[in-house]
């Protein structure tokens, strides 16, 4: 099995800084992609930022200049570095991987169970 575990979530005052992580463990061929998306209450999941194992990212435009997402390919896991935080940034976090477990398997995306971000004073 793929496991995905983010930690670094919380309740933090408009302007602060958190920073959210997120390791994949298990069997693992390889990493294509990592990404972070997020889900407010009574909205869909949308996409924050994805970085590739060659280190393209990309941000979505409401986190652009605020967020930083960044990888550790040895360690499986991805960094999300929230500066500048605002009320409408409260939201699950989820991360994801497209990855392979094996060689000769399909490429498939799986998913961690979401940590809390809370932006509040």
């Amino acid at each position: 099995q793929v496991q995905l575990v983010e930690s670094g979530g919380g309740l933090v005052q408009p302007g602060g800084s958190l920073r959210l992580s997120c390791a994949a463990s298990g069997t693992i061929f390889s990493i294509y992609a990592m990404g972070w998306y997020r889900q407010a209450p009574g909205k869909q999941r949308e996409l924050v930022a994805t970085i590739t194992s060659g280190s393209t990212t990309n941000y979505s435009d409401s986190v652009k200049g605020r967020f930083t997402i960044s990888s550790d390919n040895a360690k499986n896991t991805v960094y999300l570095q929230m500066n500048s935080l605002k009320p409408e940034d409260t939201a699950v976090y989820y991360c994801n991987a497209d990855l392979r477990r094996w060689s000769y398997s399909p490429r498939r995306t799986y998913w961690g169970q979401g940590t809390q971000v809370t932006v509040s004073s």
